[in-house]
């Protein structure tokens, strides 16, 4: 999370670390203010204002249309200064804050929905936000501000779920608590296993393909984790990768 975000955040102990890699590429929920007329460095109220623009009201259904005619499905974003990808072995973040710009290659994403509501200010917006992983809500603020003829900066953002992750089980540091290591792969396919694939497990040995796209969550018969089972190559299984645990 940006250190001004709040909301959920998934953290791993023991055993269930080598689980993160799955539950950080699943789908994301966020919402948060788009304030328009106001443009940051940062992209969020944490910035430099750089630009103002004088937009006067802003009509929530103008705005919901050039959503769904541009910020919806699989678009391409550029990932702002203010992020921790990498160019040229530099994070960006870094960079920026030695005062450096440089050209960032637009990135797919898939914001899969992107909805508008009113609030009490006639220049904020609150978007609710469900998206792939890697998507930067205060791009699609900056984004569409300018759509609008103008900018935009996010403030007050929160994620509310990371993939079955949600809101209303999530604690703080101290009132958290440990979910057992069968919670990191919820989000995935579940297999369950017979003995004989147990003991295939145990060795090491290839188990038979099966259909979909993968990762499976590999579970014994008394309902514990055994594995995760990672396709490699769509055509054989011994290619496949098992993640023990």
């Amino acid at each position: 999370l940006d250190p001004s975000a709040t909301g959920v955040l998934v953290v791993a102990v023991g055993k269930a670390t080598k689980l993160l890699r799955f539950v950080e590429k699943t789908h994301k929920a966020y919402i948060g203010e788009i304030v328009f007329g106001v443009e940051t460095d940062s992209l969020d109220a944490d910035g430099e204002v750089t630009a103002t623009h004088e937009m006067g009201d802003i009509s929530i259904v103008d705005a919901q249309a050039l959503v769904d005619e541009h910020l919806l499905g699989a678009i391409e974003q550029i990932p702002p200064m203010v992020s921790a990808i990498k160019i040229d072995g530099k994070r960006l973040h870094e960079l920026a804050r030695q005062g450096i710009e440089v050209d960032r290659p637009p990135r797919p994403v898939t914001i899969h929905s992107f909805t508008l509501m009113p609030t009490e200010e006639p220049h904020v917006l609150l978007a609710a936000v469900e998206c792939s992983s890697g998507t930067y809500i205060r791009t699609l603020a900056a984004d569409l501000g300018h759509l609008l003829g103008g900018g935009a900066h996010l403030r007050n953002l929160r994620r509310t779920a990371v993939g079955r992750f949600t809101l209303g089980e999530a604690a703080g540091p101290d009132d958290c608590v440990l979910l057992p290591v069968e919670d990191a792969v919820r989000t995935l396919d579940r297999i369950d296993l017979d003995a004989r694939q147990v003991d295939l497990v145990a060795n090491g040995r290839p188990l038979p393909a099966w259909d979909g796209d993968g990762p499976w969550a590999l579970f014994r018969p008394d309902g514990s984790l055994a594995a995760v089972y990672e396709r490699a190559d769509a055509h054989t299984a011994r290619s496949m990768v098992i993640v023990p645990v």
